[in-house]
């Protein structure tokens, strides 16, 4: 094994994605984690990359639309240095409106989306059709983005490993760190900052999903639907993914229960074409929130010569293109175009 120019600790899909960032520019990476690729929060199944609602515009949501703007050409990239599909395409999203008041608001973020989004995705108000793939709406109308898109979470990490190991960097179980280090090891990450702070800095939060497969109709190429709190993801393959549960209080962060039975059946109620769907997989992780909300990069409170990404909770891989680049920039040759709102010390 040779000698690293940068350490990722951490190969979940920001980890990943700040070591082939790095990769690019010229650096020799070596990213350790015990466990391998994909084996926390970023081996899931579900994969929404939904945008915030365009109002109350902020830093959050300006950072989020960036990377969902790149994450199209990032990830057809990331597929051709790697050889693997992951899953990516930009599907559009769903969502029912349930009565006059909730179709005004939603007309206002039509306007909200034509003036934030540049002109690249619109955000409308269309009439429900009644089809099997559309979630029904009390009110007649649906929202329709074409801003949204898909993943395979799980296929995406492992993805992001063999394009990094194109590029000519390392995947290890151990080792110890070299040069500069970016910490980006979810949630054992947000405990280990908390207890070096003596206060808490972000917790993790339990997330079950499961696979279903659609009998008698393709899902693939169909929108997202999000209703009732519930994602409904169409991947490639006809399987869907919904999801997901937020348990901030939970005993086994890898187990399944009467939640995810609930899910499945809210899912199946939600679509006719969903209605007696095949259950393909069940699965649960625990994905890492940041007390702020907002995402945590930027230099490490309490190490040297390091750096902290991690806090991705629900939109890690929405935002993973973007975080990557802008710690890459940060790491390698200290341009930092870390939001306020991001960094670390924002969550002491």
């Amino acid at each position: 094994m040779t000698s690293a120019d940068l350490t990722v600790m951490g190969a979940g899909a920001w980890g990943l994605s700040v070591a082939v960032a790095c990769a690019r520019r010229g650096a020799h990476v070596r990213v350790i984690d015990p466990a391998g690729p994909a084996a926390g929060a970023s081996g899931g199944i579900v994969g929404a990359l939904a945008p915030h609602v365009p109002e109350q515009w902020n830093a959050k949501k300006a950072f989020q639309l960036e990377a969902l703007l790149m994450a199209e050409d990032y990830w057809a990239d990331i597929a051709r240095l790697s050889g693997a599909d992951p899953g990516y395409a930009r599907t559009g999203r769903l969502q029912p409106l349930a009565d006059a008041a909730a179709v005004s608001r939603a007309e206002d973020r039509a306007q909200g989306a034509a003036d934030l989004w540049q002109g690249r995705a619109e955000w409308r108000v269309i009439e429900a059709q009644g089809g099997a793939w559309e979630p029904a709406s009390p009110s007649g109308r649906l929202v329709q983005d074409t801003l949204t898109a898909r993943l395979h979470p799980r296929r995406a990490t492992l993805a992001l490993a063999q394009a990094l190991e194109t590029l000519g960097g390392e995947i290890a179980r151990e080792g110890l760190p070299e040069g500069p280090v970016v910490w980006a090891t979810g949630v054992a990450g947000l405990e280990e900052i908390s207890a070096q702070a003596g206060r808490l800095a972000g917790a993790g939060v339990k997330g079950q999903a499961a696979l279903l497969r659609p009998r008698g109709f393709d899902a693939a190429d169909m929108p997202q639907i999000f209703a009732e709190g519930l994602h409904a993801v169409p991947h490639a393959d006809g399987t869907v993914g919904i999801g997901s549960t937020s348990e901030r209080y939970y005993e086994d962060g890898a187990t399944t229960d009467a939640q995810l039975d609930a899910l499945i059946e809210t899912a199946r109620a939600l679509c006719p074409a969903l209605e007696g769907a095949e259950l393909v997989e069940r699965w649960a992780g625990v994905r890492p929130r940041a007390k702020s909300r907002a995402p945590m990069l930027g230099a490490h409170p309490f190490r040297k010569n390091a750096w902290i990404a991690n806090g991705g909770f629900k939109i890690g891989f929405g935002l993973a293109p973007l975080v990557g680049e802008v710690m890459a920039d940060l790491v390698l040759e200290g341009h930092d175009r870390v939001p306020e709102a991001f960094r670390p010390e924002i969550s002491l």
